[in-house]
């Protein structure tokens, strides 16, 4: 079908051809190479941190993240429910316990007013979300986390260039970890990123991502720790550079296509998103990300989507919710709670075709097909 439109495609638009091939011509291929440096300082300074340190993916950034807070068997770790199951294995990587809490069921990001019931004496940490590329209420997250000595780890991974109060994503908490996967805002194919303010961090993940080879001197093939193959390599950071040239770019052609989507669906009844307050928060749409209410609609999701597919539209389910995990409960995960959030945000929610170099024509089809759709 030579009209159909994938739900999101990388955005290939600057120097990544250019950059990768200077890799390749130079030998350096692997993890060193003036691309791996270079792509983790200007990230660095795009999220307005002291330290970053690529990775090869988003999910061994949240695991190396947690190793360097000394997170391990026995601890707690309070994720949000409705998420990509990436945060919840990192947590079980590290032998500690993930403690599940709700969906808000406006921002669909972790219910803040819910976390405090879900804290023990074995609580160490929490990892906010940020939700389709909108920010959690990092106030009441870090409030709530000093209160009781928690360490804050932002699962960032689909926020890049995202602010909450005018500050990025990765900025808020004591560590943050970014994903590079080819849907992502910006993308480098697989890869990920841990960033940080504290230096004794950084040195830690450097040590641990590179199978605890000793930081400095001479190399010796003698490690003190169990570490971890985690490296980035400098083909993926020459893709990751480019992308960050034009960042901005990208960022501003989400937030239009997502507009545009508010534009064509607006008045329809029984279709729904996450709702901001854009004085405060900074949404870059990693999805476009949407609620169907099929009483209000006349529609299931799932009916829909096939409607969608009909007429050359891709679309996708959103997160099944952690509680709802099988691998989850033969870990141990307790789950004695109702998360009626999630649950109606798995059972009734989709995201449409979201790439960053849609044109208007293709968003205004998916439109049209979803309003012929409705009952």
């Amino acid at each position: 079908m030579t009209d159909f439109i994938p739900v999101c495609e990388p955005s290939l638009l600057g120097n990544e051809k250019k950059y990768v091939l200077d890799a390749v011509e130079s030998g350096w291929i692997s993890s060193a190479g003036k691309y791996v440096s270079e792509f983790e300082t200007q990230f660095a300074e795009f999220c307005g941190v002291d330290h970053a340190i690529g990775v090869c993916n988003g999910t061994v950034a949240i695991h190396l993240a947690l190793v360097s807070l000394g997170i391990g068997k026995g601890d707690e770790v309070i994720i949000p429910n409705f998420t990509m199951i990436a945060t919840a294995f990192a947590v079980c990587y590290t032998g500690a316990t993930p403690v599940f809490v709700d969906a808000d069921p406006n921002t669909w990001n972790i219910d803040v007013n819910k976390i405090e019931e879900k804290i023990t004496k074995n609580t160490k940490a929490i990892i906010p979300v940020h939700i389709m590329g909108l920010i959690c209420n990092m106030d009441e997250i870090n409030r709530i986390a000093k209160k009781y000595s928690l360490y804050v780890v932002e699962d960032a991974a689909e926020a890049h260039g995202a602010t909450f109060q005018g500050k990025k994503s990765g900025s808020l908490g004591d560590i943050a970890t970014f994903s590079f996967f080819a849907n992502k805002n910006l993308t480098t194919g697989e890869g990920g990123m841990v960033i940080t303010n504290n230096k004794e961090l950084a040195l830690k993940i450097k040590y641990y991502k590179n199978l605890c080879f000793p930081l400095e001197g001479a190399r010796e093939y003698n490690h003190d720790d169990i570490g971890f193959n985690y490296r980035i390599s400098n083909l993926h950071s020459a893709i990751g550079l480019a992308q960050l040239e034009k960042a901005e770019h990208y960022t501003d052609l989400r937030i239009k296509n997502f507009k545009l989507y508010e534009k064509f669906l607006m008045g329809i009844e029984g279709i729904y998103t996450q709702v901001w307050d854009e004085k405060i928060y900074k949404h870059v749409h990693w999805m476009n990300a949407f609620y169907i209410d099929p009483k209000k609609f006349g529609r299931s999701r799932d009916e829909l989507m096939s409607i969608l597919r009909e007429n050359g539209v891709d679309s996708r389910k959103l997160f099944t919710g952690m509680h709802a995990q099988l691998s989850l409960k033969k870990y141990g995960c307790k789950v004695d709670n109702e998360y009626d959030s999630t649950m109606n945000l798995s059972q009734n929610g989709l995201y449409l075709p979201s790439s960053s170099h849609l044109t208007e024509v293709q968003i205004e089809k998916v439109c049209e097909v979803l309003k012929r759709a409705k009952k």
